[in-house]
């Protein structure tokens, strides 16, 4: 059975901001099969060495910065190691320098030129106590918050209690001015949920929440536990998982995809399609990756044991985005005409066709 593509996730920030402080939290994060990227600057490999934890396979790009290459060239030989099927990575972070610009990055990552990749993010580490001096310097919010998926805001700790939650606020409110699909999330010592970024668990609780070995995983397994043991941590995503009973209807998927619950940061699956076709006498299976309402489609594995919507975000309510994903996976209405066509459209959206 063929692979999905490996997301690959920009992770950038100011000098000093704390990527690698949330680079190695997620690194140690249990059964992490992360690859990663380091953009050194310069000709040796200073920023390499400080990174740490669970690092399935590192690489380095030495020379200059990422973001003022002309083409990816320089990205495709670590990436074309780091995707190979046998390694069987979740993911792979470019942690970029603190002086590359996150808006040349994001259309690097998207420039890349085979379908083993697809874009996954772009996680923007914010330093809440020197981004005023240092990025945040003009009247409008800066650019980078444009391309990013998620904002890390790290430091919060160094901050006057009594003052700390208007400056969150107040730099929220930044970024979604600029980007309000953006999610904004609080770092405790760069502690974020690793499943805002991606599958990292090795053993994974399947779409009915047996434990199971997958290709896809849908959720990580004791993530119920984990919440009823900390239920104050900020740093937990919730989790929302709905089995599809059947067929779905291309147009209802559609639907979904092009107006996310609210909160959702990532949505992912595998869905048989009315209507859409089929391999060797199996309905056609499509899997569904969206990040910040950035759908990815492509041919799923046919015949998948698990067919179903893991919905993840740091703030949902849950109940409304149960409600709306299965009204989407239990759609009663006529099929639409023109779903498959509507689902092809934003397919190539997220190729950037």
């Amino acid at each position: 059975m063929a692979r999905p593509s490996v997301p690959v996730i920009a992770l950038t920030g100011y000098l000093g901001a704390g990527k690698t402080t949330v680079l190695n939290h997620l690194l140690r994060a249990p059964g992490a099969r992360l690859g990663v990227v380091v953009n050194d600057f310069g000709d040796i490999g200073v920023d390499a060495a400080l990174v740490s934890g669970q690092v399935d396979e590192p690489a380095s790009v030495a020379g200059g910065c990422l973001c003022c290459l002309p083409d990816a060239g320089a990205l495709v030989p670590a990436l074309e190691r780091l995707t190979r099927p046998r390694l069987g990575l979740d993911a792979v972070i470019i942690e970029a320098s603190g002086i590359a610009e996150p808006p040349q990055l994001a259309r690097l990552i998207r420039s890349l030129p085979w379908r083993r990749t697809r874009f996954g993010g772009l996680i923007d580490v914010v330093d809440v106590v020197n981004q005023a001096a240092t990025v945040d310097t003009g009247a409008a919010p800066p650019a980078r918050y444009g391309a990013a998926t998620l904002v890390v805001l790290t430091k919060t700790d160094l901050l006057d209690p009594g003052g700390r939650q208007a400056v969150v606020e107040r730099l929220t409110a930044r970024v979604r001015a600029r980007n309000p699909r953006a999610t904004v999330v609080v770092a405790d010592h760069g502690r974020i949920d690793p499943l805002l970024v991606a599958d990292v668990s090795g053993s994974v609780a399947g779409i009915q929440g047996e434990a199971v070995q997958d290709e896809l995983p849908l959720a990580e397994v004791s993530r119920q536990e984990r919440q009823e043991r900390e239920p104050g941590c900020a740093h937990h995503a919730h989790v929302v998982t709905v089995p599809a009973p059947g067929h779905v209807d291309p147009g209802s998927l559609a639907d979904l995809l092009e107006d996310l619950p609210t909160g959702v940061y990532r949505l992912k699956g595998v869905l048989a399609l009315a209507g859409g076709g089929s391999r060797r006498g199996r309905p056609r299976e499509v899997v569904v990756n969206v990040v910040a309402g950035r759908a990815h489609l492509e041919d799923g594995p046919a015949g998948a044991l698990q067919h179903g919507l893991v919905a993840i975000g740091p703030h949902l309510d849950t109940e409304a985005v149960r409600s709306r994903l299965q009204a989407a996976l239990c759609s009663a209405r006529a099929p639409d005409p023109a779903g498959p066509a509507r689902l092809e459209r934003i397919r190539r959206r997220g190729r950037g066709l």
